[in-house]
């Protein structure tokens, strides 16, 4: 992965990490914690070339959706 590609993904990650925190006010640490332990970060950075070009609600039901259900559907 190019540092480039690196750097765009850990911008969306933390991007998503704060608009969902604001969506479910929620400390930002407490949802990259969630995140991490729910495997929501690898989802994110596995889905960015998909995920980035959605729109901020779109995104949070996909976070949402990962979440509740694992990632198995």
């Amino acid at each position: 992965m190019s540092d480039e590609l690196f750097q765009k993904k850990a911008e969306f990650v933390s991007w998503c990490i704060e608009e969902y925190a604001s969506s479910k006010s929620m400390n930002g640490r407490n949802v990259a914690n969630m995140f991490s332990e729910k495997k929501a970060l690898d989802f994110l950075s596995d889905h960015y070339e998909i995920l980035h070009t959605q729109g901020k609600s779109y995104i949070i039901e996909a976070i949402e959706d990962f979440i509740k259900t694992g990632g198995e559907k």
